[in-house]
């Protein structure tokens, strides 16, 4: 076998392989006497098949099994004395396509390499964490939030008419073409208008009721109503109405706090604490990655393989596109060029990228298999009832589990970097890390 060099010209590689006749002869004939002891042919006894006509019956097939190995094996060996990897798979071309058995075979191998990545001094790395204490006022203003979400409802003043939001305790008889239908009756009902728990239309007709009022409400059924019986038909629900009532905060004390799992008002509010603080924690770590990735972005340049650009630009032109298009779901739109915001966006984030890789592996960062597992069974609660197909869908998936593992690494990357650089905490006010974190959302 045969590689000889045809380009080296920044990261661009080319080279030439030839694999000789006789090593894909000699290849065929090692996978003949391999199989040989297993093969069965009418005339011959198992493992009796002569090679001549084992070679006549399968030769072409193995023959094609061996150029694959052949070149494939030179390109691994190839990269394995070089040292180099490359950007995306390298294409593989044959270049005597009038090729017939007993010639040499010929490829045409090109790729971009992976560039060296310099070395930098981690701990040189000066950054600054915002530290937000969870003072008494945020916690009181998380915790009345909390007593908006339990609300309750009181009596609304007799006479009063029902507002949209209010509850209004009903008695209910339900009619389709005259006759009541199962399901369609109930008593003491508290219906909160405005939720849209009920069918399309109902909830509005109440809006304005007394109580102590009788009103009918007209509705029809969706076609697509689960019921086939009611779907799509019109009906006609008698409704009494008991009583009317407005939303209220729930009280804050001791009672609300055990709703939300906490044996007393002191400690739900040291829940509330730690909750906001933990939030405070991870929008500061926003804050600070960005920061690292500045200065690491700074520290460090290399050439960059211009196929990984160009992907790179491509996918966020798309993405952009996208989001200031939100009424096209699909794809078949026009090809959307890179603008040069693009392609210095994409340069940042490829060379960030190479140098997060090159740091985690020189470090021996692993993505665990329970990280991994998390990571799955988290996608999978997007999808309600079908987590054990995503589950499996993603096992067999190969680059859906890169797409998983490669947020989890950078992460576990960049908190290594943490440990090593001259990390300085600043107490700021909420406010001033809303500030922070809304102005990475604006870059």
């Amino acid at each position: 076998m045969q590689v000889t060099e045809t380009l080296n010209e920044g990261l661009k590689r080319g080279y030439n392989i030839v694999v000789s006749a006789a090593e894909l002869d000699e290849k065929v004939n090692e996978k003949l006497v391999e199989a040989q002891p297993e093969v069965e042919m009418k005339g011959f006894r198992k493992g009796k098949v002569p090679m001549a006509l084992l070679k006549k019956q399968f030769g072409q097939r193995l023959m094609g099994e061996a150029m694959q190995e052949s070149i494939d094996g030179a390109m691994n060996q190839h990269f394995e004395d070089s040292g180099e990897r490359p950007a995306l798979q390298p294409e593989v071309k044959m270049t005597n396509e009038d090729w017939k058995e007993g010639d040499d075979v010929e490829v045409a191998m090109s790729y971009e390499a992976l560039p060296a990545i310099p070395e930098v001094d981690l701990k040189s790395v000066e950054l600054e964490k915002l530290v937000v204490k969870a003072d008494d006022a945020a916690v009181e203003e998380a915790l009345n939030n909390l007593a908006e979400t339990a609300q309750d409802f009181k009596a609304r003043r007799k006479g009063s008419k029902a507002k949209d939001g209010d509850q209004v305790v009903i008695d209910f008889v339900g009619k389709v073409d005259g006759e009541e239908f199962e399901g369609g009756s109930a008593e003491d009902y508290p219906l909160v208008l405005g939720s849209n728990s009920f069918i399309p239309g109902f909830e509005e007709q109440l809006v304005g009721v007394k109580a102590e009022e009788e009103k009918d409400v007209n509705v029809s059924f969706p076609e697509e109503y689960g019921a086939e019986h009611l779907a799509g038909k019109d009906a006609v629900f008698t409704c009494t109405v008991k009583e009317v009532k407005e939303p209220v905060a729930a009280e804050i004390n001791d009672e609300l706090a055990t709703k939300f799992g906490a044996e007393d008002l002191a400690g739900l509010k040291g829940q509330i604490a730690e909750r906001l603080e933990a939030e405070y924690a991870g929008a500061s770590r926003a804050v600070m990655k960005r920061a690292l990735l500045d200065a690491l972005d700074e520290k460090v340049s290399f050439d960059l393989p211009p196929s990984l650009v160009e992907a790179e630009a491509k996918q966020i032109a798309h993405q952009l596109w996208h989001e200031e298009n939100p009424e096209v779901e699909g794809h078949d739109h026009a090809e959307i060029d890179p603008t040069d915001e693009h392609n210095k966006l994409a340069e940042r984030r490829v060379r960030l990228g190479l140098l997060l890789a090159e740091l985690g592996q020189k470090a021996e960062v692993e993505v665990s298999d329970a990280e991994m597992t998390q990571a799955i069974m988290n996608q999978a609660r997007q999808y309600p009832g079908q987590e054990r197909q995503f589950f499996e869908f993603v096992q067999q998936n190969a680059q859906m589990q890169q797409q998983l593992r490669a947020p989890i690494f950078e992460d576990k990357v960049i908190d290594y970097v943490f440990e090593l650089a001259q990390v300085a905490d600043k107490e700021v006010s909420k406010d001033d890390l809303q500030k922070a974190v809304e102005a990475l959302e604006e870059e």
